[in-house]
């Protein structure tokens, strides 16, 4: 009489297909949760976009009409362009700081479920595309609110 048995393991051949659909499943998820850590980030970046350069052009609109003379105190108005500016970007560093833990957390939770054989972890992890576009705003946001404050560097 003929019986199928299993290998010496235990596991069938549909619990081992079971445990690594499992695994990649759960390889996926790290890269769906790391894209929509990005796509929080994007969202991050347009708001201070958005801040900064509406608060960049109140700023630059009240600063011509004072020179140009039609208006003759525009000092609250151009305060509050600054003020714009100054939030967007405090909103980027929060964003990005929170970005920058998250995805820490993410890698640390990513290689110690890999070593403890829960995912693959075969799929790269690259440095995110996201977060050196919200370096770069960064950047020119601070240089926008030097050249608004103190009417030096490129937008003074």
């Amino acid at each position: 009489m003929s019986h199928d048995t299993a290998p010496v393991t235990g596991k069938s051949d549909s619990d081992r297909i079971s445990v690594e659909l499992s695994e990649r499943r759960t390889g996926m998820s790290f890269q769906r949760t790391r894209m929509s850590a990005d796509r929080t980030l994007m969202s991050v970046i347009r708001t201070s976009l958005s801040l900064i350069s509406f608060g960049f052009t109140i700023f630059q609109l009240f600063q011509k009409l004072k020179e140009s003379e039609v208006l003759g105190h525009v000092g609250p108005m151009r305060n509050f362009g600054i003020a714009l500016v100054t939030l967007g970007i405090a909103m980027l560093i929060l964003g990005i700081i929170y970005h920058i833990q998250f995805m820490l957390g993410l890698r640390h939770l990513r290689t110690q479920m890999k070593a403890d054989g829960l995912i693959h972890g075969e799929s790269s992890f690259p440095v995110s595309l996201t977060l050196i576009t919200a370096v770069a705003l960064l950047i020119f946001g601070v240089a926008a609110i030097v050249g608004m404050v103190f009417q030096a560097g490129v937008f003074g």
